[in-house]
């Protein structure tokens, strides 16, 4: 017979998810008009087919990278805490952490780590309001649950 494990804690930011996928599509948007105008507007340089498509292709990977983001997530666990900021993913034992904190004035909670190292999580963010509130209660909570330290 297994031992049934609670659910991760998964938290991922929000207000920033939306204002990323507005300005993904409107500069997605911007260049495909752009693309599309370049052949037909007199500028005194003459576009070809292929500029056009660099536009199009230069507006995805502008996207893109907005979108990128949209990535940032704090996964926790009884074993530890996983975190990704953009397009790196740390995993943290919760004996390593020290403590989980939200400074004042900062626009995202933290890992404090040993040897005065901290690991920042984007994925908490003071925009966020309530639902900031409540990840790093719920992060606290397991920190206090299964880490050695105080959070």
């Amino acid at each position: 017979m297994t031992v049934p494990t609670a659910a991760p804690l998964v938290i991922r930011p929000r207000r920033v998810v939306w204002v990323a996928w507005i300005a993904a599509v409107l500069l997605l948007g911007a260049m495909v008009a752009v693309a599309v105008v370049l052949r037909n507007e007199s500028t005194g340089v003459y576009f070809r087919f292929a500029d056009q498509v660099a536009m199009v292709l230069l507006g995805v990977f502008m996207a893109l990278g907005v979108l990128s983001l949209t990535l940032a997530r704090v996964r926790a666990d009884a074993d530890g805490v996983e975190v990704r900021n953009l397009l790196i993913t740390r995993r943290v034992p919760w004996s390593a952490v020290l403590a989980v904190d939200f400074p004042e004035g900062a626009r995202w909670a933290r890992l404090e780590l040993p040897d005065d190292e901290y690991l920042p999580l984007s994925a908490i963010q003071l925009v966020d309001g309530q639902h900031a509130v409540s990840a790093i209660t719920a992060l606290r909570e397991l920190h206090a649950a299964h880490g050695c330290g105080s959070g």
